[in-house]
Parts: C-alpha cells; structure tokens; sequence
C-alpha cells in the first residue's frame, strides 16, 4: 500500500500544507488506496528533498507532490486526465502553474511573514513540539521561509504590490471557474487536487487576510470548496 508521508492536518483542514493536501486529493479522487504514518520530525529530516510530502511505494521513495502524481498515473493509470484533450491540458497545466508557483507564494506572505499570519502559523505547524523544540524551531523556519520568498522573488516586492498578485491570481481562478462545478467541467480532474487544496487554504483556514477578503468575494470559489469536500472527505 503507498504510504504517503506529510504533516499532520491542521487550521481545520486535512493539511495546512497546500502541496501535502493536494497529493491526498489526488489518492483520495483516484481511489488509490493509502496509509499515513503518524507524522515524526524524523519523517521530514529524512524526506530526500528535505521536503514534504513524499511516498513509499514497493520500496520505492518518490518525492515532489507533482512527480508523485506523474509516477502514480505511470503506475496506476490516470482515471482522471484521461478525458481531457490537448487544450484543456494546456489550460489545466496554466492553471496549476498560477496555484503553486504564483498564488501560493502570495498566501505564504499572509502566513509567514504578516504578523498576525504568523501567530496562526506558528501553532498550526510547531504547536505540538516537545520543549525546546517548540521555541527553536519556529524562528529558523520562518527565516528559511523569508529567505525562500526573496529568492523566488514575491519577496522583493512591496506588500502592496504582493496583494496586488494575489487578488489578480484569484480573480482568474473565479472568473475561470465560473459557475462550472468544476475547473475543466463537468467531472473532476487532477487540476482539481491542486485548485481545492489550495485554495481551501485560502478559504477555509482561520486566518484573517486581504486575500481572504477578496476570495470571499467570489462565491462560487467557496462553493466549490465544500462541494470538493463533500465528495471526496465525507
């Protein structure tokens, strides 16, 4: 059976990690049967990218939400994709593209650098260390994370301007989704893993942002996240 290694569910949700909820989406949307082990720092210290989440299939580690789910339609087929022609997975890459590679960075700002994002963050990811842990740990990651902001590059920009991603970002996503129950249509497909999990992050975390307040604008993008709820975490 895979094993699928992340952090444990936080913020109400099954994982305060978009990255780690969209990969149990995709099990949970493809029928693919899993475990998760209970989760150690020692899983994350010897994830092989120093990353979560990762999996154990046949004795096999593979790592990197998206390259699991490349190796898991090779290994399993893809009852989800399968459907979409060449256009619409053209689209549905530029759309993951702008969750995870744009959007994502946005709300990471609200989280980790805002303060009262941070205090959020702060529980939900290093709550229940043991002492010291608890008190060493949060600072370096968030200075890890700073670090990763600026490199990427939503880190150079004013906060102003990083809302000003966000909002556009999100209002492409609702515009898109329109009143469509899902992204591409009718069914769901793996675009649908990433889309929920991050934007149920968005959403349905309890944390007060400008991002939040502009999502809650389009209901339709709420909507969505309670009908991909109630399918697939019943």
């Amino acid at each position: 059976m895979i094993k699928l290694f992340q952090f444990a569910p936080a913020f109400g949700l099954p994982n305060a990690s978009p990255f780690c909820m969209k990969l149990e989406t995709y099990l949970r949307m493809a029928a693919l049967p899993f475990e998760i082990p209970p989760a150690t720092l020692r899983q994350l210290q010897n994830a092989p990218k120093g990353k979560m989440p990762y999996i154990e299939d046949q004795g096999r580690i593979v790592t990197d939400s998206s390259f699991i789910i490349d190796y898991l339609k090779t290994s399993y087929g893809d009852p989800l994709d399968a459907w979409l022609d060449a256009d619409q997975r053209a689209v549905a890459l530029a759309f993951q593209r702008l969750l995870e590679e744009d959007l994502y960075w946005a709300v990471v700002y609200t989280r980790w650098v805002e303060p009262q994002g941070w205090e959020l963050t702060r529980s939900g990811f290093f709550g229940t260390l043991p002492v010291p842990l608890k008190w060493l740990l949060p600072p370096l990651a968030r200075r890890g994370i700073i670090k990763e902001l600026r490199g990427q590059g939503m880190g150079r920009h004013s906060r102003e301007e990083i809302l000003t991603i966000g909002r556009r970002d999100i209002g492409a996503l609702a515009d898109f989704l329109a009143d469509k129950p899902y992204f591409m249509g009718a069914q769901p497909c793996s675009l649908d893993a990433s889309a929920y999990a991050f934007l149920a992050n968005l959403l349905l975390a309890p944390l007060a942002s400008e991002l939040k307040l502009h999502a809650n604008q389009y209901p339709q993008l709420e909507h969505y996240c309670q009908r991909m709820r109630s399918r697939y975490y019943a």
